[in-house]
């Protein structure tokens, strides 16, 4: 089992940057997702268990960034240059197994679990 906790969304002017935080129980295969309203939920960026890996979206390359530290068995997403179209719920995700999100890590159907979500609003 992981457990997830999310922390640092908030309200941003365009342009602008927010910092999310995931707290983990144990460290795995990482994930971000967001969920507009009325709209499906989406695959922002993910790491591997070391961080040596990353992966983006490309509507969020070049602007945000996905770290871990490790030691506190905790995931960032560094998000820059935050458009009014980032506003969302935004989710982590874990793959317990470590290895389900290689049959496709946009696939919600590979992390088994799930944080609370963050709500990130960017006004224009």
């Amino acid at each position: 089992q992981v457990r997830l906790v999310e922390s640092g969304g908030g309200l941003v002017q365009a342009g602008g940057s927010l910092r999310l935080s995931c707290a983990a129980s144990r460290r795995t295969f990482m994930g971000w997702f967001r969920q507009a309203p009325g709209k499906e939920r989406e695959f922002v960026a993910a790491i591997g268990w070391s961080g040596g890996s990353t992966y983006y979206a490309d509507s969020v390359k070049g602007r945000f960034t996905i770290s871990r530290d490790n030691a506190k068995i905790t995931v960032y997403l560094h998000m820059n240059s935050l458009k009014p179209e980032d506003t969302a719920v935004y989710y982590c995700a874990a793959d317990s197994v470590g290895s389900r999100w290689r049959r496709g890590i946009e696939n919600l159907e590979n992390y088994d679990y799930w944080g609370q979500g963050t709500q990130v609003t960017v006004s224009s």
